[in-house]
């Protein structure tokens, strides 16, 4: 099947292409975004092969759909930048990789806490030029902390346990909880005011929806504990950016770290070292001392990349072939 890809990176090519070897689809490479107006470049391909900040809105998915494309196959678990209602009147299967290697966004919200509590990139960047001081470098234990795990995924029951193994207590808040669970790892269950109240720092491992877009909003920073470390991993728009910034300004929020933001889609996976960046609110968290920001690489290691190449192109294959979608998203 011939398969067009958008935001396509070298190392996309690199894993797709070594996973191709044994489905043999013809495959194609864009290294820009999809949207309306560059959807033409999937002329000629039944499938697409879309990340999460290509633009697949009503528009984007009549282009597509007026091409002859019938398959909308995400290389991500997240498929909030799908309009699947639109998707779904024009009949465009959709599908995408549910789980890959949750251990690399686990472990990358425990290398951002690390990072920001003992400040490591601080102390690495004054070493460069000479400063072996250890002024304002002071960090704190992480054991016998309390932290906030919002989400009882795989991911964050992943990390739950880390945090566990590093001598914390855990609360975690989930609409659905996973009570065995909780039980078999001494981890409570709480509201989300109790969450924010009790916890030195508080982690997000839940999927963008409704109901939770900027779950941490003012209302939220307000109930939260002085000096308070966030983190977020999961997606961008969990967060009010600037009810943070507030925060970090008031100092009631003492540590932020995240690998996503909610305008995320004209920075992050390019290189714009030479240009004049445009939006003022990531211009403003990058002054911070206690804000670290990376570039939504939590998912970046070679396992879940291989994991993300071979579920994709069974996706593909599978539909193709007529065979029954496992990965398909569907609206109830």
């Amino acid at each position: 099947m011939k398969v067009a890809f958008f935001s396509a990176k070298s190392y996309d090519r690199d894993f797709m292409n070594s996973a191709n070897e044994s489905f043999n689809h013809e495959l194609s490479y864009h290294d820009t975004a999809l949207s309306a107006r560059t959807a033409i470049l999937a002329q000629d391909c039944p499938a697409v092969c879309l990340f999460v900040n290509d633009t697949a809105d009503a528009p984007a998915l009549e282009q597509l759909h007026e091409q002859g494309v019938e398959l909308i196959a995400l290389r991500s678990a997240g498929f909030n930048n799908v309009d699947l209602d639109r998707a779904q009147e024009l009949g465009l299967t959709v599908v995408r990789v549910p789980a890959y290697s949750p251990h690399a966004v686990a472990e990358h919200a425990l290398a951002m806490i690390l990072t920001l509590n003992r400040k490591t990139h601080l102390a690495y960047q004054r070493i460069q030029s000479g400063n072996f001081s250890l002024e304002r470098l002071m960090g704190f234990e992480l054991h016998g902390k309390t932290v906030g795990v919002i989400g009882s995924g795989k991911i964050g029951q992943l990390f739950a346990r880390k945090m566990r193994g590093l001598g914390c207590s855990v609360r975690v808040y989930d609409p659905h909880p996973d009570e065995s669970f909780g039980q078999e790892e001494g981890i409570t269950y709480v509201d989300q005011p109790t969450l924010f109240a009790e916890s030195a720092i508080i982690s997000l491992h839940c999927p963008l929806t409704k109901e939770t877009h900027h779950i941490i909003d003012a209302k939220a920073v307000e109930q939260m504990q002085d000096n308070v470390m966030l983190i977020n991993t999961s997606r961008g728009a969990l967060v009010d950016t600037q009810a943070v910034i507030q925060g970090l300004k008031s100092q009631k929020v003492g540590y932020f770290g995240l690998d996503v933001y909610e305008q995320e889609e004209n920075l992050f996976f390019e290189d714009l070292s030479g240009a004049i960046i445009q939006d003022d609110q990531i211009t403003r968290l990058m002054t911070f001392p206690n804000v670290l920001i990376t570039s939504h690489q939590a998912f970046f290691t070679e396992q879940a990349m291989r994991q993300i190449a071979d579920t994709t192109l069974q996706n593909i294959t599978d539909f193709e072939r007529g065979n029954p979608l496992e990965n398909r998203i569907e609206r109830s």
